[in-house]
Protein backbone atom coordinates (compact mmCIF):
# COMPACT_ATOMS: atom_id res chain seq x y z
CA UNK A 1 0.00 0.00 0.00
CA UNK A 2 2.77 2.36 0.88
CA UNK A 3 4.55 2.21 -2.49
CA UNK A 4 0.89 2.28 -4.40
CA UNK A 5 0.50 5.54 -2.55
CA UNK A 6 4.36 6.45 -3.00
CA UNK A 7 3.80 5.62 -7.20
CA UNK A 8 1.08 8.14 -6.99
CA UNK A 9 1.73 11.65 -9.49
CA UNK A 10 1.81 15.31 -7.52
CA UNK A 11 -0.97 15.64 -9.92
CA UNK A 12 -2.79 12.07 -8.94
CA UNK A 13 -2.17 13.12 -5.13
CA UNK A 14 -3.43 17.09 -5.54
CA UNK A 15 -6.87 15.51 -7.46
CA UNK A 16 -7.20 12.78 -4.69
CA UNK A 17 -6.71 15.72 -2.15
CA UNK A 18 -9.00 18.13 -3.68
CA UNK A 19 -11.48 15.18 -3.62
CA UNK A 20 -11.04 14.03 -0.33
CA UNK A 21 -11.54 17.31 1.02
CA UNK A 22 -15.15 17.34 -0.79
CA UNK A 23 -16.12 14.43 0.60
CA UNK A 24 -15.30 15.05 4.03
CA UNK A 25 -16.88 18.34 4.12
CA UNK A 26 -20.07 16.70 3.11
CA UNK A 27 -19.57 13.99 6.19
CA UNK A 28 -22.25 14.78 9.08
CA UNK A 29 -19.28 14.20 11.85
CA UNK A 30 -17.48 16.79 9.86
CA UNK A 31 -20.33 19.19 9.55
CA UNK A 32 -20.94 19.19 13.52
CA UNK A 33 -17.43 19.28 14.64
CA UNK A 34 -15.54 22.71 15.37
CA UNK A 35 -12.23 21.13 17.53
CA UNK A 36 -10.51 19.06 14.58
CA UNK A 37 -7.40 17.23 14.47
CA UNK A 38 -5.55 16.16 11.33
CA UNK A 39 -2.02 15.49 10.05
CA UNK A 40 0.32 16.82 7.76
CA UNK A 41 1.10 14.08 4.97
CA UNK A 42 3.95 11.99 4.92
CA UNK A 43 5.39 9.05 3.07
CA UNK A 44 2.60 9.16 0.09
CA UNK A 45 -0.11 9.63 2.72
CA UNK A 46 -2.78 11.47 1.29
CA UNK A 47 -2.99 14.96 1.50
CA UNK A 48 -5.90 16.98 3.99
CA UNK A 49 -4.35 20.17 3.61
CA UNK A 50 -7.15 21.45 1.14
CA UNK A 51 -9.87 20.57 4.00
CA UNK A 52 -7.76 22.57 6.58
CA UNK A 53 -8.88 25.22 4.27
CA UNK A 54 -12.30 24.50 4.62
CA UNK A 55 -11.63 24.43 8.16
CA UNK A 56 -10.56 27.78 8.80
CA UNK A 57 -13.06 29.08 6.26
CA UNK A 58 -15.54 28.07 8.91
CA UNK A 59 -14.20 29.11 11.46
CA UNK A 60 -13.50 26.03 13.46
CA UNK A 61 -10.25 25.35 15.21
CA UNK A 62 -7.35 22.88 13.85
CA UNK A 63 -4.95 20.86 15.23
CA UNK A 64 -2.30 18.55 14.51
CA UNK A 65 -0.51 15.50 16.41
CA UNK A 66 2.37 16.41 18.69
CA UNK A 67 4.71 13.74 20.12
CA UNK A 68 5.02 13.69 23.54
CA UNK A 69 8.49 14.89 25.09
CA UNK A 70 8.10 12.75 28.29
CA UNK A 71 6.29 9.67 26.63
CA UNK A 72 7.25 9.30 23.49
CA UNK A 73 4.25 7.20 22.78
CA UNK A 74 1.76 9.04 22.61
CA UNK A 75 0.23 12.22 20.63
CA UNK A 76 -1.21 15.45 21.71
CA UNK A 77 -2.99 18.21 19.31
CA UNK A 78 -1.46 21.21 19.11
CA UNK A 79 -3.58 24.68 17.24
CA UNK A 80 -2.45 25.11 13.99
CA UNK A 81 -2.86 28.04 11.94
CA UNK A 82 -1.45 29.09 8.27
CA UNK A 83 1.13 31.08 9.65
CA UNK A 84 2.15 28.85 12.76
CA UNK A 85 5.95 27.66 12.89
CA UNK A 86 6.88 24.28 12.04
CA UNK A 87 9.81 22.19 13.57
CA UNK A 88 10.39 17.98 12.71
CA UNK A 89 10.20 15.76 15.43
CA UNK A 90 12.60 13.12 15.70
CA UNK A 91 10.89 11.24 12.76
CA UNK A 92 11.42 14.27 10.48
CA UNK A 93 7.39 14.57 10.68
CA UNK A 94 6.54 18.63 11.30
CA UNK A 95 4.72 19.57 14.00
CA UNK A 96 3.24 22.92 15.41
CA UNK A 97 5.65 25.04 17.34
CA UNK A 98 3.86 26.50 19.88
CA UNK A 99 3.47 26.33 23.44
CA UNK A 100 2.65 22.82 25.34
CA UNK A 101 0.46 24.94 27.50
CA UNK A 102 -1.86 25.42 24.23
CA UNK A 103 -2.03 21.56 23.40
CA UNK A 104 -4.74 19.59 23.84
CA UNK A 105 -5.27 15.96 24.58
CA UNK A 106 -7.26 13.80 22.47
CA UNK A 107 -10.27 13.91 24.82
CA UNK A 108 -10.81 17.64 24.34
CA UNK A 109 -11.27 17.20 20.46
CA UNK A 110 -14.18 16.69 18.34
CA UNK A 111 -12.97 14.90 15.88
CA UNK A 112 -9.54 12.91 14.63
CA UNK A 113 -9.05 12.85 10.67
CA UNK A 114 -6.17 9.97 10.78
CA UNK A 115 -3.97 8.56 8.60
CA UNK A 116 -3.22 5.33 7.60
CA UNK A 117 -2.14 2.52 5.27
CA UNK A 118 -4.57 0.43 5.13
CA UNK A 119 -8.68 0.05 6.26
CA UNK A 120 -10.65 -3.03 6.27
CA UNK A 121 -14.54 -3.32 5.80
CA UNK A 122 -14.91 -3.30 9.94
CA UNK A 123 -13.31 -0.14 10.52
CA UNK A 124 -9.95 -1.26 11.27
CA UNK A 125 -6.97 0.33 10.87
CA UNK A 126 -3.03 -0.47 9.77
CA UNK A 127 -1.19 2.72 10.75
CA UNK A 128 2.71 3.26 10.23
CA UNK A 129 3.72 0.66 12.88
CA UNK A 130 4.02 2.76 15.81
CA UNK A 131 0.79 2.93 18.03
CA UNK A 132 0.96 6.38 18.48
CA UNK A 133 -2.83 6.73 17.49
CA UNK A 134 -4.17 3.48 19.03
CA UNK A 135 -1.96 4.56 22.74
CA UNK A 136 -3.31 8.09 22.74
CA UNK A 137 -7.19 6.75 22.42
CA UNK A 138 -6.87 3.64 24.75
CA UNK A 139 -9.04 5.42 27.27
CA UNK A 140 -12.30 4.98 24.18
CA UNK A 141 -11.82 0.91 25.17
CA UNK A 142 -13.04 1.81 28.63
CA UNK A 143 -16.14 4.19 27.42
CA UNK A 144 -19.74 2.14 27.79
CA UNK A 145 -20.94 4.81 24.84
CA UNK A 146 -19.18 6.33 22.12
CA UNK A 147 -18.84 10.05 22.87
CA UNK A 148 -15.76 12.20 21.67
CA UNK A 149 -13.15 11.95 19.82
CA UNK A 150 -14.88 10.69 16.82
CA UNK A 151 -12.38 8.70 14.63
CA UNK A 152 -12.28 9.04 11.32
CA UNK A 153 -9.59 7.87 8.82
CA UNK A 154 -8.72 9.61 5.38
CA UNK A 155 -7.36 7.88 2.35
CA UNK A 156 -6.91 6.68 -1.06
CA UNK A 157 -10.11 4.55 -1.88
CA UNK A 158 -7.24 1.70 -3.49
CA UNK A 159 -6.19 1.58 0.60
CA UNK A 160 -9.31 -0.76 1.23
CA UNK A 161 -8.53 -4.39 1.85
CA UNK A 162 -10.58 -7.29 3.07
CA UNK A 163 -9.83 -8.33 6.30
CA UNK A 164 -6.60 -6.94 8.57
CA UNK A 165 -5.43 -8.76 11.57
CA UNK A 166 -6.81 -6.97 14.54
CA UNK A 167 -5.29 -6.59 18.31
CA UNK A 168 -6.55 -5.90 21.77
CA UNK A 169 -4.88 -2.27 21.79
CA UNK A 170 -6.50 -1.63 18.55
CA UNK A 171 -8.82 1.20 18.63
CA UNK A 172 -11.59 1.03 15.25
CA UNK A 173 -12.39 3.94 12.96
CA UNK A 174 -16.01 4.68 12.85
CA UNK A 175 -15.71 5.68 9.07
CA UNK A 176 -13.22 6.36 6.48
CA UNK A 177 -13.42 8.68 4.10
CA UNK A 178 -11.80 8.58 0.55
CA UNK A 179 -11.08 10.52 -2.75
CA UNK A 180 -14.09 8.35 -3.65
CA UNK A 181 -16.13 6.87 -1.05
CA UNK A 182 -17.29 7.29 2.57
CA UNK A 183 -17.33 3.81 4.78
CA UNK A 184 -19.52 3.69 7.53
CA UNK A 185 -18.76 0.95 10.47
CA UNK A 186 -21.03 -0.44 13.29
Amino acid sequence: MRQQRDALSDSEQRRAAAQLSTNVAANRLFRVSRRIALYLPNDGEIDPQPLMERIWAAKKLCYLPILSRLRHDRLWFAPYMPDTPLTLNRFGIPEPRVPSRLWVRAQELDLILMPLVAFDARGNRLGMGGGFYDKSLAFLRTRRLWHKPHLVGLAHDFQRVEDLETFAWDIPLQAVVTDRAHYLFD
